[in-house]
């Protein structure tokens, strides 16, 4: 809520490692509750430190 009054153009993205959205977010409630919400996703591998997608 924060940002969204400081900075209302600034796009807030859930940082979530790559065996979380695997294991959890790709199930149907997640998916629900994602697109309800509008939440954007980061998806990343810790241990290669890098993005692995960008969910928008």
């Amino acid at each position: 809520m924060v940002l969204k009054v400081k900075e209302p153009s600034r796009i807030l993205f859930l940082a979530i490692p790559v065996k979380v959205y695997l294991n959890f977010f790709t199930g149907e409630l997640a998916q629900l509750s994602l697109s309800e919400y509008h939440v954007k996703l980061l998806v990343f591998d810790p241990d290669r430190e890098e993005i692995v997608q960008w969910i928008d």
